[in-house]
């Protein structure tokens, strides 16, 4: 079976430089669905007409977070030189790179990222508190429930990524 997204427009494909034809990339795309719906769900995220509010800017900051914290350097990167395209504030990322978001200036974004770490690092934690700590800063339930599932799509992102490093690696690539 071979892949309905274009290589060209597939982001870990392009990040990753798995070439058409290479064992990895058949492999990669031997499920069409699945390497669809991976980039589908890329796109919808972080679509600047997405609804619910959240900015493009502010799904852009929680990318990179989850990338950083994760880690995978291929994403953060990816994820900085699309918020540097929009002329991103770099005391958000300071803040973010020193482990200081606390001391962020904007409560909103503070709050979201603050709950980014808690999903990535303890989900256990992303509980009814955490949950009313974000609408305490101004999230509604469509913002909330948008913000979660583009974490645990950042968490899905960023193992496949690490997974096909590693294949890579390995030498699947030939």
């Amino acid at each position: 079976m071979t892949s309905t997204v274009e290589p060209a427009a597939d982001v870990l494909d392009s990040l990753l430089h798995i070439q058409p034809g290479t064992h990895l990339h058949t492999v990669r795309h031997a499920r069409s669905k699945v390497a669809s719906a991976t980039q589908g769900s890329h796109e919808v995220f972080f679509d600047p007409a997405l609804e619910n509010n959240l900015s493009l800017t502010e799904r852009l900051w929680v990318a990179y977070y989850a990338a950083r914290l994760t880690p995978h350097g291929t994403l953060t990167a990816h994820y900085l030189e699309q918020l540097h395209g929009l002329g991103a504030d770099n005391t958000v990322q300071a803040a973010i790179d020193s482990g200081a978001i606390e001391a962020l200036g904007d409560a909103r974004l503070r709050g979201i990222l603050r709950f980014t770490q808690t999903l990535i690092e303890s989900p256990v934690h992303g509980d009814q508190a955490a949950l009313q700590a974000l609408q305490q800063e101004g999230l509604g339930t469509a913002e909330i429930v948008v913000l979660a599932q583009l974490i645990a799509f950042m968490s899905y992102q960023v193992r496949l990524a690490a997974g096909l490093d590693a294949l890579l690696s390995a030498g699947a690539a030939r």
